[in-house]
């Protein structure tokens, strides 16, 4: 079900390559190409006229239907369209979306995976395809677009405010992808093609890959005189990556004050990411009035990492390591010295990320008389995701001697972390697998050899949509719409761990056969002796012990959401003398009920458990207003409100706490030394809410590519949620073998919802084609650009103002581009200021931490053949031309650097070719 459903010709008619199926699908047709400065002209060849459209091709076509979007939408929108994501290919949806004014994304293990739309994270804003609202393979809410293929989306529009008819709308805004429509599309093509590619950073572990390929195709078609039509696509990547990484500890107070580094966990890192995205639809339109379409997506993700390198204690190491006399202290941190009596765990890790998602649609209308149209839609989609997190240890150790000490030096360069210096030999035959520091002696004795965390994520939405609408012949009132939706969703995570120790209590193995070496001098350090730990598990060499600690059980959730949505929009359309004004004022109800189930848990090796479950029931209304003025035809003044929801996140919801009971306390009637105690999730919290203005203003220029738009926004936020103390009752809880106490309340430390604050912002963004002001061969040049500033104010007790997750207070992006009718070329350049980030912390937990500003470029060439070979086109592509790292850092001091992450440049070649 799409918002705004009926779909322009004329954007139709500019989508040049089906479903972004080929990153270089373009029609290299001469006749097509010369027809391009002719588009605005009033007289025809009559060739052309026998063509019944004029086509637009390339890098304008694809502007083109963007800005044909974001000038007809009665909200206020951003488009990407089919031309623009496939002339320049990405890994995913991603980056195409993060060059959209107001928007950006993050960088995870080297590719964008998720976004931010105007200052706000992932988790407030919501994702559909083709209007219908999607699970996400992530613990919360926030859809990791990386599993969505360029290459099966038409088109993807941003809602920056919402109307009463867009179900799913976010606090920040609405992400909508949608696929093709067969009949709309109304002709045969096909489209196929392929794309070598390979990293600048060689393979860093020798058994991984360190180059891959990409590959595509598409078809659509209609039959039956164009009452049926079927469109199918299938996009593929097998893609290698590099990571030369380091991880800080954190960085205590060390001698007279001076913060140190407190230990260290640099990896070298090698990723393969394999995903295979298919999407298919078929459409039947019998008659004039009814019309009836099914679409099925399917997206298998499967990455593998491996990761070899020295976890390294100092400070924080706790037995016996020193920090020598000699060090350097600039500016209250220690930037250079050396410890001593170190005993480094050699790590070979693996981790692995399985993934399934499907997404199902059924969607009919049907047109009841001349003024009336019901439509009425059934969706389902469900992702199935399991992640397998393997560290395994060995060391300098044997039974009789125990481990040697090694003296490592230490020196923090600005943004990039550490450079160490060791006197031992990592790439010694004499290592053997053990544990060289004991951790996880209480649950295996002499300490574990290793940990395997296998988490699991289901994630389950089906939802139901009915609406109407019905025109008037007259009056100021252009239409009345109105519907009702039904979703409901289950999210399930399933936490299970497991210490690693050798079969029948041995403390030490030899370390398994086919080792190697595994190059780390980008950390100074010369290399390190590497295997395979997965087989090492697969093949009885270490026996698997879970654990119990209440810590792990409470990892475990299950939430429910039931939500009902009544809602009735009026749209307008007016002239006030010679400005017309048209929009719509609607309002939805919303009607939800949430519930979670869990385990609580209290103590570490055998904890007491107690099923808990939890819930609430919240009704709100959300009015909305749009209102645009257009004027000279060509300039259009917004002004918009909606009051906007953004659900709590899942772990937030889950019932499960981490509780304990101090007899100590049994006679206290004083809450705050209550015997009871805890921390966890918060089943009965409710959303964030605010209410939005936005203000714009939008110039488009006769040719149909340049633009200029300003925007302001203020987003006055009603809630917030924050952790703080809360008053629980333990009523049921066991209180073991002491006497009744008096309080069977305490306080547990969960999230609530807290007072709000406010984030406002500018956007500037438009584009402008020369090829409006010359015929001469410059007029190819084109340029896109935009800049957004954002700022916050919000604060989670009196006077403690708090980082929003995900907001970069300044963000700019620009491209560049050139093209003829044979050759395109595009720079494009994307820079974020500093940022709080989503990153995977100890034990596969979420961390939130400052991420350092960045600036990531892409560059594409590419040339059409013409002729015999017309159709033919080939590509080449740089991603990550600056090599740009990823870089987190602690204490809002950019030296104190938590990650630093390079990944290199990403080369690719490929050939497409299209049939008509």
């Amino acid at each position: 079900m799409q918002h705004k459903k009926v779909i322009r010709r004329k954007e139709l008619a500019a989508t040049i390559s089906l479903m972004l199926a080929t990153s270089t699908a373009v029609y290299a047709q001469d006749e097509v190409d010369e027809t391009e400065d002719q588009a605005t002209e009033t007289e025809q060849t009559e060739d052309q006229a026998d063509l019944g459209t004029v086509y637009v091709t390339g890098i304008r076509a694809g502007l083109q239907s963007s800005v044909d979007i974001k000038r007809n939408e009665s909200s206020i929108v951003e488009a990407v369209s089919a031309e623009e994501i496939g002339k320049l290919p990405d890994l995913s949806i991603t980056d195409s979306l993060a060059r959209l004014p107001g928007v950006t994304a993050q960088r995870l293990n080297g590719r964008s995976q998720v976004i931010s739309v105007r200052g706000l994270g992932p988790d407030f804003t919501t994702a559909l395809l083709n209007g219908r609202q999607q699970v996400s393979t992530s613990d919360n809410r926030g859809v990791e677009f990386d599993a969505y293929p360029g290459e099966l989306i038409q088109t993807a529009v941003v809602y920056k405010t919402p109307d009463a008819a867009l179900m799913g709308q976010g606090l920040a805004g609405t992400v909508d992808l949608r696929t093709i429509r067969p009949l709309e599309y109304g002709e045969r093509a096909a489209t196929a093609n392929a794309r070598y590619e390979w990293n600048d950073i060689d393979a860093l572990n020798g058994d991984a890959d360190d180059d891959g390929w990409r590959g595509s195709f598409s078809y659509v078609d209609q039959f039956a005189d164009d009452t049926v039509g079927v469109a199918f696509g299938l996009a593929y990547i097998d893609s290698p990556a590099q990571s030369e990484r380091y991880n800080a500890w954190g960085y205590p107070e060390g001698p007279d004050g001076a913060l140190v580094i407190g230990g260290a966990k640099p990896f070298a890192q090698s990723n393969n990411l394999e995903r295979t995205g298919i999407m298919g639809v078929v459409e039947w339109q019998p008659s004039s009035t009814f019309n009836t379409a099914v679409d099925i997506y399917y997206t298998d993700f499967d990455e593998t990492q491996l990761l070899r390198g020295i976890e390294l204690p100092f400070w924080w190491g706790g037995a016996g390591e020193v920090l020598l006399p000699g060090f350097t202290v600039n500016d209250g941190l220690i930037t250079d010295g050396t410890f001593e009596n170190v005993t480094g765990v050699i790590r070979n890790d693996l981790n692995r990320r399985e993934a399934e998602l499907w997404a199902a649609g059924w969607n009919a209308q049907w047109s009841i008389g001349d003024n009336f149209v019901l439509i009425g839609d059934l969706s389902y989609s469900e992702v199935d995701r399991t992640d397998s997190l393997l560290e395994t240890y060995s060391g300098f150790c044997n039974n009789f001697s125990g481990c040697a000490q090694d003296t490592v030096s230490f020196n923090l360069g600005p943004g990039r972390g550490a450079i160490f210096g060791t006197d031992l030999d990592y790439t010694s035959p004499d290592i053997v697998l053990t544990s060289p520091r004991g951790w996880g002696g209480n649950i295996v004795p002499g300490g574990q050899l290793g940990y395997f965390n296998n988490p699991n994520i289901t994630d389950e939405l089906t939802a139901v949509d009915v609406r109407g609408e019905y025109t008037f012949d007259e009056g100021f009132a252009s239409s009345i719409e109105f519907g009702v939706n039904y979703t409901t969703r289950e999210k399930i995570k399933t936490a299970d761990e497991f210490f690693l120790a050798l079969p029948n209590g041995a403390l030490e193995a030899p370390l398994p056969a086919n080792t190697s070496i595994t190059n780390l001098s980008f950390l100074g350090i010369p290399g390190m002796i590497t295997y395979d730990p997965l087989a090492a598990v697969n093949d009885g060499t270490y026996v698997l012990t879970r654990n119990p600690d209440d810590d792990v059980v409470i990892k475990s959730w299950q939430v429910e959401e039931d939500v009902w949505i009544p809602w009735l929009m009026l749209n307008y359309e007016v002239l006030w003398g010679d400005t017309l004004v048209t929009g719509n004022v609607g309002v939805q109800y919303v009607d939800t009920d949430q519930s979670s189930f869990a385990i609580s848990g209290s103590g570490d090796t055998d904890p007491v458990l107690v099923p808990t479950t939890g819930g609430a029931t919240y009704e709100e209304w959300l009015p909305s207003l749009n209102l645009t003025f257009q004027f000279m035809n060509d300039s259009f003044i917004r002004f918009a409100y909606g009051r906007t929801l953004a659900r709590p996140r899942m772990d937030d919801l889950r019932a499960g706490l981490q509780w304990g009971y101090n007899e100590e306390f049994e006679d206290s009637d004083d809450i705050n030394q209550s015997p009871w105690s805890g921390s966890g999730g918060n089943p009965e919290l409710r959303p964030w809410i605010a209410d939005a203005f936005d203000l714009s203003f939008e110039k488009y220029f006769l040719d149909g590519l340049s633009y200029f738009a300003i925007a302001y926004f203020y987003k006055d936020l009603d809630s917030w949620v924050l952790t703080a103390p809360q008053v629980y009752d333990f009523t049921g809880f066991p209180i073991g073998d002491g006497d009744e106490p008096v309080l069977r309340e305490g306080l547990v430390s969960v999230p609530v919802n807290g007072s709000g604050g406010d984030i406002s912002g500018w956007e500037v963004s438009g584009a402008l084609a020369l090829s409006a002001f010359t015929d001469s061969w410059w007029g190819g040049f084109g340029v896109i650009g935009s800049a957004s500033f954002t700022d916050s104010s919000i604060e989670d007790s009196p006077g403690n103002e708090i980082s929003v997750p995900g907001l970069s207070e300044d963000v700019y992006n620009l491209t560049v581009y050139y093209e003829t009718d044979r050759w395109s070329a595009r720079v494009s350049g994307r820079e974020r200021s500093d940022f709080l980030g989503e990153v995977a912390g100890f034990g596969n937990g979420r961390d939130f931490r400052t991420v350092q500003g960045e600036t990531v470029v892409d560059a594409q060439a590419s040339y059409f053949f013409g002729g015999r070979l017309e159709g033919l086109t080939l590509l080449a592509q740089v991603l990550n031309l600056t090599d740009e790292e990823f870089v987190t850092f602690g204490n809002e001091d950019e030296r104190q650097v938590i990650d630093f992450q390079r990944y290199g440049r990403t080369y690719l070649l490929g050939v497409a070719y299209t049939w008509q």
